[in-house]
């Protein structure tokens, strides 16, 4: 295990640390290890001739960009690897053969963090309970540091005074974390995303989400997903589901209530966040934020105000009956399933899917797409993907081409949705940029 090779904190004055690939947390990988009290010789790659954040290095750094500087890797006394570059890239994979350590910037993080840490991973939902879980922190007047795969990187967050961290991890940013100590870690869902990076093998994608699990105190399991359950775990173990187990449901005069071991916390009807995935995701945060010591009250206060993140659900016009919904952050197909789920629609929904695939099946979205009076608009790369779902499927070079069609259609009660079900890259920066395009169009096109 990594932990054993370097132990915790021993970075050694003189080591070689060769942080690959920029972006926010290379950015601040290299600037957390310029600014260590020891003297370290720090060198950085990134394969791109346009690295994302060169220009945010000190300037007497030496760097590479466009390609490999194999013998830079070569003579690494460790190497700090971006989530979005594969271990079994062959440069990388090459250098972990001669047995240099590879880790990436939450394993860093895990060295030095000395404050409760909570870490939450799945498929779907993650950045919601990891802002929920912060809204909750802050509510009680905790000192807080959110980030990880959301917002600020892990590391910036150190050395800031918090009590407490609350970090979304990707499965990509766990298959390099080997020693991060949780007081409380959650597995929330699982289901098909990232194939290309896991050779179409479920089970990989599923062991690296279970890594989170490893130096947990407390483990969160979904009772409905019986697939984010550790396979080996001797700490304590809770759960969330729809019924009025643990973290759980109660039925009661037609009405439904969170509840903690069959006691009941607060109405659903008072959520501030709706849809079912919403339900799941209050009830996860409920179990990391007690296992913390969130008093309940401000969990409760949360969930009655607290009204989700910029590009997941989120209604960005409302003009003449017409809504326009970015969903931007929907980047694989149960993330659109469930915004898909239980939409209150009164005309038609104009619906928005494509981008970068990532080799995903998308033919579960048939029985869903026929329950719905929907009209499927398909853009980008992998837009060919979709043409098959639903009879209505029309192609468009690029979201802003089916916006364009679709403006001059639309009727009171209709809806335009995007919720792509695929990643960004093809056409955009990130599903950030994706999602303020889309707000910034549909506001020009309702304002003609």
């Amino acid at each position: 295990m990594l932990k054993n090779m370097l132990g915790k904190n021993n970075l050694k004055d003189g080591q070689t640390i060769l942080v690959v690939g920029l972006g926010m947390s290379g950015v601040s990988t290299v600037h957390f290890l310029y600014n260590l009290e020891i003297n370290l010789n720090i060198k950085v790659i990134d394969t791109r001739k346009k690295a994302p954040g060169v220009d945010q290095l000190p300037q007497d750094l030496d760097i590479f960009t466009g390609g490999w500087k194999t013998e830079w890797l070569a003579q690494a006394d460790l190497i700090v690897l971006s989530p979005g570059i594969a271990l079994k890239t062959p440069e990388i994979a090459a250098a972990i053969a001669q047995g240099i350590p590879v880790i990436g910037d939450i394993e860093l993080f895990a060295w030095f963090a000395d404050k409760a840490v909570v870490a939450i991973t799945g498929s779907n939902g993650k950045s919601t309970v990891t802002a929920l879980v912060g809204e909750m922190a802050k509510t009680a007047g905790i000192n807080v540091g959110v980030g990880g795969n959301i917002g600020v990187p892990a590391l910036s967050l150190l050395n800031k005074g918090h009590d407490l961290y609350v970090l979304e991890l990707s499965s990509f940013q766990l298959e390099t974390t080997s020693s991060l100590e949780l007081n409380a870690a959650t597995f929330l869902n699982l289901s098909e995303d990232h194939m290309n990076r896991y050779d179409s093998d479920m089970k990989k994608y599923r062991e690296a989400k279970l890594r989170i699990f490893r130096h947990a105190q407390l483990a969160v399991v979904n009772r409905d997903d019986k697939e984010t359950y550790p396979d080996e775990f001797h700490g304590q173990l809770t759960s969330f589901g729809f019924d009025d187990k643990a973290f759980g449901l109660i039925k009661e005069n037609k009405r439904c209530y969170l509840s903690v071991n069959q006691k009941k916390i607060m109405p659903v009807d008072k959520m501030a966040l709706v849809g079912q995935h919403n339900v799941a995701n209050a009830l996860a945060a409920l179990a990391l934020a007690q296992k913390v010591h969130i008093p309940l009250d401000a969990c409760i206060q949360t969930l009655k105000t607290y009204h989700g993140l910029t590009h997941r659900c989120q209604l960005v016009v409302n003009k003449g009956g017409i809504r326009w919904v970015n969903d931007s952050k929907a980047t694989n197909l149960a993330s659109t399933q469930a915004a898909l789920t239980g939409l209150d629609i009164h005309g038609t929904l104009y619906l928005l899917v494509g981008g970068d695939g990532k080799d995903a099946d998308f033919s579960e979205l048939v029985p869903t797409l026929a329950s719905l009076p929907v009209k499927l608009c398909c853009y980008g790369r992998d837009g060919d993907d979709f043409m098959s779902l639903h009879a209505s499927a029309q192609r468009y070079i690029s979201m802003f081409d089916a916006m364009d069609a679709i403006a001059p259609k639309l009727v009171a009660g209709d809806m335009v949705l995007l919720s792509p079900a695929c990643a960004s890259f093809d056409q955009f920066k990130s599903f950030e940029d994706r999602g303020e395009q889309f707000a910034d169009y549909a506001m020009r096109l309702t304002s003609r």
